[in-house]
């Protein structure tokens, strides 16, 4: 089984598959940003397309309620809710003073990122190194950040922000239990949505669980507010 990204096309209508958090069984399907809305036949064709690289199951990405309408036309059934949440980012407050560095991130510190990963999420929501490489490509532009303490130089926390056209993307925010409270999060945050609005971007979005309660009052603290409808990951089982 191989860990390479594999984009399936039909039409103008396009997706990728990846195997899910480095499991050779499960792939991760995610429609591509600025293709058209998934067709119940686009969904077959990538459903035995999974089934041909050899996947028992497939995960997808956060969809919205009318995205996921060609997935459950094909029997994929609801498995997480999240808030969906949006920022048209024409006012931002300020960035509060921290004890940390905002900086590009490198692949040095991938390991470090990782490792603040693993403590900051459950296990279904942990990357891992195939789940990050999706969350670093997923756009055509992207901003990968660390916060770095000057201490000891240790990673507390990192943000990935993507872009695509006009439209914004909060990809992932992480932050060591230990250094949560500090304004890290604040920062990485804000430093991503400066980035977007210097790209002229005018709207942003990020999605959390449900009983993600910090994170949720985070965003709504920074400007974000809670779109009526949310989003749903969904999964199907694949005969063998």
């Amino acid at each position: 089984m191989t860990a390479q990204v594999d984009v399936i096309r039909w039409g103008p209508e396009r997706a990728r598959t990846s195997p899910w958090r480095g499991d050779g069984t499960i792939a991760y399907l995610t429609p591509i940003p600025d293709s058209p809305v998934p067709s119940a036949e686009f969904v077959r064709r990538c459903v035995r397309r999974v089934a041909e690289l050899g996947y028992r199951r497939i995960v997808t990405s956060a969809l919205t309620p009318i995205e996921q309408e060609g997935f459950r036309a094909v029997g994929f059934e609801v498995t997480e809710q999240l808030h969906l949440l949006a920022h048209d980012l024409h006012t931002l407050p300020p960035s509060p003073r921290i004890n940390a560095v905002l900086r590009k991130a490198t692949d040095a510190d991938r390991p470090a990122v990782l490792a603040v990963d693993d403590v900051a999420f459950p296990p279904f929501w942990q990357l891992g190194e195939a789940g990050l490489d999706d969350a670093i490509h997923a756009t055509p532009r992207t901003r990968f950040r660390v916060a770095r303490l000057p201490d000891d130089r240790s990673v507390a926390g990192y943000a990935v922000t993507g872009r695509s056209g006009h439209r914004g993307f909060l990809q992932r925010l992480a932050v060591r239990p230990d250094q949560r409270r500090q304004g890290i999060a604040q920062a990485l945050v804000l430093d991503g949505l400066r980035w977007l609005r210097r790209w002229r971007v005018d709207r942003a979005v990020v999605n959390t669980q449900l009983d993600n309660a910090a994170a949720l009052a985070l965003y709504e603290r920074l400007g974000f507010r809670r779109e009526p409808n949310g989003l749903s990951v969904l999964t199907l089982g694949l005969d063998q």
